[in-house]
């Protein structure tokens, strides 16, 4: 039997299509003929679990999605169908959770149970929500954006009455305040700055007081033997003090004070010849009269020798002309 080229072309084709229609079924882990084991799990949301994602257990991989459908139409509602990768005891209370990945893609994942009674092919799985890090990220985060919500709320409260708060005068003030503080900071680097200068070792004048502090003390180390000498002798002047009768001499002193203040007493009270001399007016003009006679006297001497002291043989009768008052000692001179 001889086949025409349009035969041949025709099979080739369907062939093709047969094999490539098998090899997409296979890399999206399906099969044309649905056999092997099969479990299910129910959702209200898949987290864009796709066919062909894989399915683990304790971390290994025990089967991919087969195909996820919707039940009668519904979409809050659907049923996930997993091809295990061969026959496994699993526990029919376990639970199959979707894990959702910010870095791959999700997959399912089978948390096993204690149950003795094993899960056959067609089976249910009972299903959970997952505790994935962006679940516990949100449900942790919640709470600070309340929080923080408050807070902003609580500022923005805050900023209106720093804002009623500062009118311009307030504003005024709080501006020369700042200008004074600038003016003191500026005082204080240049107060910082001669500090400095100060405490310069070359030039400071700090230095300059410590080597004056250090030659005086190099001196009084250099003069400690004569600083020893005379803390001696001072020690030895205090003991003589110590031992003098300082006491008898004071009271000797009050003695010859309260002695005196009787002199002067009875000096003041014209007792004696000192006081008389002192407080009687008559004796102090009857002396001062003697005191002018004899003036006179000594001058009329002196004026006229040959009165008193006269050598004649015939004698000589007395003119007079005596002194009534003592002579002007500038005219004598003058005279001379």
């Amino acid at each position: 039997m001889k086949l025409s080229n349009e035969t041949k072309v025709g099979a080739l084709t369907a062939i093709a299509i047969a094999m490539l229609i098998l090899g997409f079924n296979f890399l999206k882990g399906r099969s044309v003929f649905k056999t092997g084991t099969f479990l299910y799990a129910k959702y209200n949301d898949t987290k864009k679990l796709l066919p062909s994602h894989p399915v683990f257990i304790n971390g290994f991989q025990i089967g991919t999605v087969y195909e996820i459908e919707s039940v009668e139409s519904k979409i809050n509602e659907f049923v996930v169908a997993v091809k295990l990768n061969g026959t496994y005891e699993i526990p029919d209370n376990s639970v199959a959770v979707i894990e959702p990945s910010a870095l791959s893609t999700p997959s399912m994942v089978i948390n096993p149970g204690n149950s003795s009674v094993f899960l056959n092919s067609g089976d249910t799985l009972p299903t959970g929500a997952a505790s994935d890090l962006l679940g516990q990220l949100s449900s942790k985060i919640s709470p600070v954006a309340d929080s923080l919500q408050q807070t902003l709320a609580s500022l923005n409260e805050v900023l209106k009455n720093v804002n009623s708060t500062l009118n311009p005068a307030t504003k005024g003030n709080l501006q020369s305040t700042i200008a004074n503080l600038n003016k003191v900071s500026e005082s204080i680097i240049v107060s910082a700055a001669s500090l400095q200068q100060m405490l310069n070792q070359q030039s400071g004048a700090l230095a300059k007081s410590l080597d004056n502090v250090k030659s005086v003390t190099g001196n009084l180390a250099a003069n400690n033997d004569k600083i020893n000498a005379m803390m001696s002798n001072i020690e030895a002047t205090t003991g003589n003090l110590a031992k003098a009768d300082i006491d008898g001499a004071v009271n000797n002193l009050k003695d010859a004070v309260e002695k005196l203040n009787g002199v002067m007493n009875k000096i003041n009270s014209s007792e004696g010849t000192l006081g008389s001399l002192i407080n009687d007016k008559e004796m102090y003009n009857n002396l001062n009269g003697t005191v002018r006679s004899m003036n006179i006297l000594l001058d009329d001497l002196r004026a006229h020798p040959k009165r008193y002291v006269n050598i004649s043989v015939f004698g000589r009768k007395d003119k007079g002309d005596y002194l009534t008052q003592p002579l002007d000692t500038t005219a004598i001179v003058e005279k001379k």
